[in-house]
């Protein structure tokens, strides 16, 4: 099987093969905390070797590279991306069949000594644990995971770039009971992020956040899109000329596990990416010394959709992020925005993958609505340049569409919004559809070029948004065969919430003038 590369459904076999050698010992969410270092650490090994690889065929064999390797190591220097100490590589630990446990831990161990970005990150596993006095993972076990475990390459070409994220989303779903949230929480499909790199088009030099990144994905695939338009081919890999100013890239994930990956993400691509854990809403990482937000010339994001939090959250936030309002404490898309426009450098661009209903909720409605409110400062500041509906049934944890929201300090075309219906452009999958390279081209050409497409995409003011009531979904403005466009049951459910909400708080105000006018008791909702 080796040198056949992985797509979904091997993978997915593949880990769950290996996941089966240590069911009997390890309760089932554990599986990831065995199973991804070992993956990182044959990621690690199967890259050095096909750069070892390469070096051969400069030098004549793979012996003379090895050497030169080493040699160069002794002197302090690099002659390729990343130095794997000898008892770290995958076929000296294939060797092993005794003490493999303690084995493992070491060169663990060891890879983080050699690889300072990897400490606390790689080596936080102990492969020789024990519990009540007994292994909680036998050799023999461990042995029979290596095994698993070698029968494919992931080498930088043998694999899509966050193959880690592949692997913990699907871990993280077949063994999800415990675990507090779903994988889909922070896996975007590969063709979004794909889409959304395409769309924000990073140059050299750019600095570019993700506050909420997960595995690092979206990330990735801005470094890869700078690759493509300015990179070249350097010992049998894509990297950018000495002349051309990498990515700035900065990240945080409040997941630990999640955030571990990143970090080696970042180190495999050679990414130059600052990644920080905790609550991005919260406490954000990344603030000047006076304690202001670091703003950045893009930002790109997948945050988990209508997450709840407590308006005082808002209310009470130090960093002023909240201006253009209050986001209804039953879902925070709009917090996010705001969080992420209050990143943005002043000519800044953002493309943010939210629950369609984001562009929609609370237009139409009676009376005040929060995020219809928000939507309405953010179109009337001619922040908003384009929105892309995606096709149903892209994303891991919901069969439900998304939309892509694009907004752009600088607008190219002021007080004009594209909308982009893509519902159609999409392959048929199993489990899950796609988009293939085509629609994503279509998609990203319609952007860049500003082009409305009868039945794909429209041009629309800021005036007819406000005739809309600030709604700025794609479907409204660009039927396709005649649909009319249905509020699907989870818009119904958050939109059910926020009127409650908005009730509930109405009833407070009536009291309080009540009791103002003495006729406390009075009311009683």
């Amino acid at each position: 099987m080796l040198g056949q590369q992985l797509d979904l459904t091997t993978l997915e076999n593949w880990l769950w093969e290996a996941a089966c050698k240590i069911r009997g010992p390890v309760d089932a969410p554990k599986f990831k905390d065995y199973i991804l270092p070992l993956i990182f650490l044959k990621r690690l090994s199967d890259v050095f070797e096909d750069e070892i690889n390469y070096l051969a065929g400069e030098f004549g064999s793979v012996e003379l590279a090895t050497k030169l390797v080493e040699e160069a190591h002794q002197r302090g220097q690099s002659i390729v991306r990343f130095y794997l100490p000898p008892e770290a590589r995958w076929n000296e630990i294939r060797k092993k069949t005794t003490g493999l446990g303690e084995y493992l831990t070491d060169a663990m161990r060891a890879v983080a000594r050699e690889n300072p970005k990897l400490h606390g990150v790689i080596d936080v596993v102990d492969f020789n644990a024990t519990a009540a006095g007994q292994r909680i993972i036998d050799d023999p076990p461990l042995a029979e995971l290596i095994q698993v475990l070698s029968k494919y390459r992931l080498g930088l070409n043998d694999v899509e770039p966050d193959i880690l994220g592949r692997a913990y989303e699907y871990l993280l779903r077949k063994f999800a009971e415990g675990q507090g949230q779903s994988a889909g929480e922070f896996y975007t499909p590969r063709e979004v992020a794909v889409l959304m790199a395409r769309i924000l088009e990073p140059e050299p030099g750019m600095t570019v956040y993700d506050p909420c990144c997960g595995s690092g994905g979206l990330l990735i695939k801005c470094h890869l899109r700078l690759l493509e338009t300015h990179g070249e081919i350097q010992n049998g890999h894509r990297r950018l000329p000495t002349h051309v100013a990498p990515l700035k890239l900065y990240g945080q994930e409040i997941n630990p596990t999640t955030f571990a990956m990143a970090r080696m993400n970042a180190f495999i691509h050679e990414m130059e990416a600052e990644i920080a854990v905790g609550d991005t809403m919260r406490i954000p990482a990344f603030t000047h010394n006076d304690g202001s937000l670091m703003q950045f010339n893009l930002v790109t994001a997948n945050p988990m959709w209508n997450q709840k939090f407590s308006t005082e959250v808002y209310e009470h936030d130090p960093y002023s992020r909240f201006m253009f309002g209050i986001p209804p404490s039953s879902s925070a898309d709009w917090g996010w925005i705001q969080h992420m426009y209050a990143s943005l450098t002043e000519r800044g661009r953002m493309a943010v993958v939210l629950d369609t209903g984001a562009v929609s909720r609370g237009s139409g409605n009676q009376g005040s609505n929060r995020e219809r409110d928000i939507r309405k400062a953010f179109i009337e500041r001619d922040q908003v340049e384009c929105v892309i509906l995606l096709p149903e049934n892209l994303f891991y944890n919901t069969p439900a569409p998304g939309i892509i929201l694009v907004i752009n300090k600088a607008k190219r075309h002021p007080g004009e919004i594209l909308l982009i219906n893509a519902s159609k452009l999409f392959n048929k999958g199993r489990p899950k559809n796609y988009l293939a390279e085509e629609h994503v081209e279509r998609i990203a050409s319609i952007y860049q070029n500003w082009t409305a497409e009868e039945g794909l995409s429209a041009i629309i003011t800021n005036e007819e948004a406000a005739r809309n009531d600030y709604n700025l979904s794609p479907s409204r403005y660009v039927a396709q065969n005649g649909e009319e466009e249905v509020l699907p049951l989870e818009e119904s459910l958050v939109q059910l919430q926020e009127a409650e909400e908005e009730r509930a708080a109405a009833d407070r105000e009536l009291e309080e003038v009540l009791k103002a006018l003495g006729l406390g008791g009075v009311f009683r909702g």
